[in-house]
Order: structure tokens, then C-alpha cells, then sequence
């Protein structure tokens, strides 16, 4: 088994939506777990990845396209993949570092800390409105309000191959996570800007170490 690490620092307010809210509180609250901490399910993750693989690959030139293609589906798998066509590749959920969550569940244990105040340490709230173009004024009953994790915070992913993946496949995952600048509810409305790096298991960044093979194919494999 080969274990990559996937960083994503936080450069803008960011919300891990999980679709629902708290009544009387707030209308979206920010997916986290039972001490507090937010968290990015790594379904959510390996989908954006998968979206912006496909988003490169639609621009490479039409006779090669059809090889990253496959390379695209023998990584991240098909929709409705089956045991035979599912991606060599599992992602785990995004995390904050493992130390300090193990700490501050110690603290919670131990009656020093809530799961509530860990929560508010890391996110806060926002809120926004819609505006009537014609008037300039809100809409009425337009008022809502959402969590989001504040920025500068760092999140690790665990990437997890069962046999070690080839140069060519480093490359597209490089490139994909390269790409991926934006992540959550929100990311089209100025939140979730991200910058994100890959690392091997001694945490080396190796993010361009494989970057230069994608958008070509070699000789041997024409």
C-alpha cells in the first residue's frame, strides 16, 4: 500500500456544507465531528479532483485526449463504478492535523473543553442577502446566515493506492490538484479559495516533481 498526503490551505473563508442548518441559529451549518472540528468528507474531495481532471483533459489535443481519458478513469474510477471499474485511487476525509485533534479530544475528555467551543474557535458566521436590482434594497426575507471555517487553517487528505501508481498517473493527479482552487458551498460566491499541494509519506512536497509528463504520451505507448 502507498499513502500520498493531500494539503489544502485555506486561503479564504471556507464552507464544508453539509446541507443543513441549525433551526433558530443558522440556516447552513459547516460539516464537522463529534469534538467540533470541520472536516471536507474525502467523497467531496476525490469528486472535485475528478472534475477538474476532466477539465484539463478537455483541452488537450483531440489524439491524445482519449489515453488521459483512460488514465482519468483507471483513477478516480466511472460513475456507477463496479468492483472491476473503480478508481485505484481512495480518498480519505480532510482533516485538520491529527496532533492537535488528539490533543483537544484529550481536553474534551477531561472536561476542560466543549465540542461547541472548539467549533467556534475554528469557524465563525456569516451572512448575506439578496438585493432587489430595481430598488436597491434587500429582498424581503432573503436574510440568511451560514458557518464557515475561517482561512489560513491547513487540512490533510490521505490518498491511498493499494499498489504504487505509475509516473503518468502522478502527473494527472498532480496537474488535478494543482487545478483545484476553489472547494465548499459558496466557492462560486468568493468563498473556498484553496491552495493545494501534494506530498509524499515523509510529507515532501512533490507536487511538481511529476507535473512536466502530463498532456503527453511516450513513444512506448502510442
Amino acid at each position: 500500500m502507498t499513502i500520498y498526503k493531500l494539503k489544502i490551505t485555506l486561503l479564504s473563508d471556507t464552507t464544508f456544507g453539509r446541507g443543513d442548518g441549525v433551526a433558530g441559529l443558522i440556516d447552513q451549518e459547516a460539516e464537522h465531528d463529534a469534538y467540533g472540528f470541520p472536516y471536507l468528507r474525502g467523497r467531496t474531495l476525490k469528486g472535485l479532483l475528478s472534475e477538474e481532471s476532466d477539465n484539463l483533459i478537455s483541452v488537450l489535443p483531440v489524439d491524445i485526449d482519449s489515453y488521459w481519458e483512460n488514465l482519468a478513469c483507471n483513477l478516480f474510477g466511472v460513475p456507477g463504478s463496479s468492483l472491476q471499474t473503480m478508481g485505484i485511487m481512495h480518498v480519505g476525509d480532510a482533516c485538520l492535523p491529527e496532533d492537535l485533534r488528539t490533543a483537544v479530544a484529550w481536553q474534551i475528555k477531561n472536561e476542560e473543553l466543549t465540542n461547541n467551543e472548539v467549533l467556534e474557535s475554528l469557524t465563525t458566521i456569516r451572512r448575506q442577502t439578496a438585493i432587489n436590482s430595481q430598488i436597491g434594497v434587500a429582498d424581503e426575507g432573503s436574510l440568511r446566515s451560514f458557518r464557515v471555517v475561517i482561512r489560513k487553517l491547513e487540512f490533510q487528505a490521505d490518498l491511498i493506492f493499494e499498489t504504487q501508481p505509475s509516473h503518468e498517473i502522478l502527473s494527472l493527479l498532480s496537474a488535478s490538484i494543482l487545478a483545484l482552487r476553489r472547494i465548499g458551498s459558496g466557492r462560486n460566491r468568493g468563498r473556498g479559495h484553496v491552495k493545494c499541494t501534494l506530498h509524499d509519506a515523509s510529507s515532501k512536497d512533490i507536487t511538481y516533481d511529476y507535473l512536466n509528463l502530463f498532456g503527453k504520451v511516450e513513444e512506448k505507448i502510442r
